[in-house]
């Protein structure tokens, strides 16, 4: 018997962010998320994102046994910029059995129907910072600080459920370059002179940065990513939410803040220390002692993710791009970085996978969402 519960109190909180740790046991492919973002999704006061959106939770249980999760969410803005009643699924991992998959998706389409939606579509998170996408390539791969993986089944048993293909995403390893950068970063210092832009984090604290340029850098984001599926602005409240998150494992090392003449972002990018082995180890709690190797990362990354890159409009096609990449490779062949590896960039947009392509590279991973019109999974 499959039994499908709301999750309200404190203690089911606590097994939703908990229960991904027990699906994936002995999984080496599987990185935790921070548990703490995980708890704090629901809480209003932590969580921006519900400001514009309504959210609910669910746990199935089979015969008494926790055997999954997922969280129902109506973004306002989404549907507001879509013109379409879209619920998204979200959080989304059970056991491989079809019952349980129609129980749990079958929750959040009544979710959404009860709230006038018509469209169910996922795994997709708040916005684009969270975590979207299925994996359905690179099972063989260890998933990313920001991806979250799963077993090949999950893909299997959204097509027989009748979900059709959305957006897809293509994740890629790149290789390092073995020769000075010196040449490279003497061709970016003449572009700046020429654009007349500064890179603000070869001068400012991490701190400082965030306090001058948080919200400005969030424009250039909202401007770039405007075109792409399912984007929503990153807006008011809700930008404390990121920013207090990339805060927290950002190495000025690895970014790059390029401003011109008028104090404005022209052009961003953010390069994570990846944080996936003491995330591992520590089954994604900081504490009591999660924190020290995840301090250890972000100090001395040996790996890196891709996380975001920006320009703004009026740049696009200056070749602003290069001077962004170029300050992060000095310090990567610098440092001696082993890997770096990209989150999910969608397939069609081909600008991003333009500007990213300074070295050799090759796709690891695929991830897409599903849709399907609400209905056929409701008891």
């Amino acid at each position: 018997m499959i039994e499908v519960k709301e999750v309200n109190t404190r203690r089911q909180i606590k097994k939703f962010a908990a229960y991904p740790i027990e699906l994936y046991k002995g999984c080496k492919f599987y990185v935790p998320s921070l548990r703490s973002d995980e708890i704090n999704t629901f809480n209003p006061k932590k969580n921006f994102n519900l400001r514009n959106s309504i959210c609910k939770a669910f746990l199935a249980y089979k015969d008494g046994k926790l055997v999954g999760r997922i969280a129902g969410l109506i973004n306002r803005k989404e549907n507001e910029i879509s013109g379409k009643k879209y619920v998204r699924f979200s959080r989304f991992e059970c056991i491989d059995d079809p019952a349980v998959f129609r129980a749990l998706l079958g929750a959040v389409e009544k979710f959404g129907l009860d709230n006038g939606m018509e469209i169910i579509h996922g795994p997709w998170g708040f916005n684009d910072t969270d975590r979207e996408g299925m994996l359905t390539f690179g099972f063989e791969e260890r998933s990313t600080y920001s991806t979250n993986y799963y077993y090949p089944y999950f893909c299997e048993r959204m097509k027989e459920l009748g979900f059709d293909d959305e957006s897809k995403w293509a994740e890629r390893n790149f290789v390092i370059p073995n020769h000075p950068y010196d040449r490279i970063v003497e061709i970016s210092d003449k572009l700046k002179e020429k654009l007349n832009v500064v890179d603000v984090a070869d001068t400012l604290s991490l701190k400082n940065i965030i306090k001058r340029y948080g919200l400005k850098l969030f424009d250039t984001l909202n401007e770039s990513y405007a075109h792409l599926d399912g984007y929503v602005p990153i807006e008011g409240k809700s930008i404390d939410n990121v920013l207090s998150q990339f805060a927290t494992i950002v190495n000025t090392r690895y970014i790059s803040i390029l401003v011109d003449k008028n104090d404005d972002v022209a052009a961003f990018g953010i390069v994570l220390p990846s944080i996936c082995e003491p995330l591992i180890k520590h089954k994604g709690k900081l504490f009591p002692f999660g924190f020290i190797g995840v301090l250890k990362s972000i100090k001395a990354p040996k790996q890196l993710e891709m996380a975001l890159i920006g320009v703004k409009n009026e740049y696009k096609n200056s070749g602003i791009n290069s001077i962004v990449i170029s300050r992060i490779m000095k310090h990567v062949i610098e440092d001696g970085i082993e890997k770096i590896e990209s989150n999910p960039m969608l397939e069609h947009n081909y600008s991003i996978h333009h500007q990213w392509k300074f070295a050799e590279n090759e796709i690891v991973k695929r991830r897409q969402t599903y849709q399907k019109a609400i209905g056929s999974l409701i008891d």
